[in-house]
């Protein structure tokens, strides 16, 4: 049988001064990787991430970027209202039948 091996996380604090290493510093990549124990792959990925977007770079499980949490909030008073509206119709074909 294989060994499941677990993945590892880093948490934001790690992400963003391993990458302010590999800016500051003006070492390669792979060689701030190596030093760090991790994937040269996945240390590109984060400075891509960062220089796309520094200020929202790495929101972390269960934290979504602003954007994303407005749509969040939208869809669930989308649904909300969507139910609201079938309670209503529910109601007001009860009511005329009732009158009848």
């Amino acid at each position: 049988m294989s060994e499941k091996t677990t993945r590892r996380s880093f948490d934001r604090e790690f992400k963003l001064s391993a990458v302010k290493l590999v800016i500051d510093s003006g070492k390669s990549v792979k060689t701030i990787a190596a030093e760090l124990g991790i994937s040269d792959n996945t240390l590109f990925n984060w400075k891509k991430k960062y220089l796309e977007d520094a200020k929202n770079a790495f929101p972390g499980k269960g934290h979504l970027k602003p954007e994303q949490e407005e749509l969040r909030k939208k869809d669930k008073e989308i649904a909300r209202l969507k139910m609201e509206r079938d309670i209503l119709k529910k109601a007001i074909a009860y009511f005329t039948k009732e009158q009848e």
